[in-house]
């Protein structure tokens, strides 16, 4: 029995560059979830420990990379505050999760190899060159 802890597992990542600038990647979108989950832009934003003016940012630069909203907000009142993906957030974000999905499936075989071919996790303090 080996006293090796499993390796985490090879993960493509998909991020959609916008230029000049501006990305759509796993932060914008975890974000957006929790969003949906809460029902609040501080609370999405404390879910993934970044703050408030942080998660506010996102949501804005989400706003402004596309012709509609992706998000929307209420302020507080009696109801108190609230946000939530518009219906074209709804779909842009099952749109990208479903790119993610058929990356992963496209991906799979030459993911597979790269894992197959891959150093042990204690092979880069072996290799390190010493001092």
């Amino acid at each position: 029995m080996s006293d090796t802890p499993p390796r985490p597992p090879l993960k493509p990542v998909l991020r959609v560059d916008f230029p000049p600038g501006e990305r759509l990647g796993r932060g914008k979108t975890e974000l957006m979830e929790h969003i949906v989950a809460t029902g609040s832009i501080s609370a999405a934003g404390r879910a993934m420990d970044m703050s408030y003016r942080r998660a506010w940012l996102l949501v804005d630069a989400l706003n402004h990379m596309f012709k509609e909203p992706v998000i929307e907000s209420q302020r507080g009142g009696k109801q108190g505050g609230g946000a939530g993906l518009t219906p074209f957030g709804e779909e842009l974000l099952a749109r990208f999760r479903g790119m993610e999905a058929r990356m992963r499936e496209t991906l799979h075989a030459d993911l597979d190899w790269l894992e197959a071919n891959r150093a042990a996790a204690d092979r880069k303090t072996q290799d390190a060159p010493s001092r």
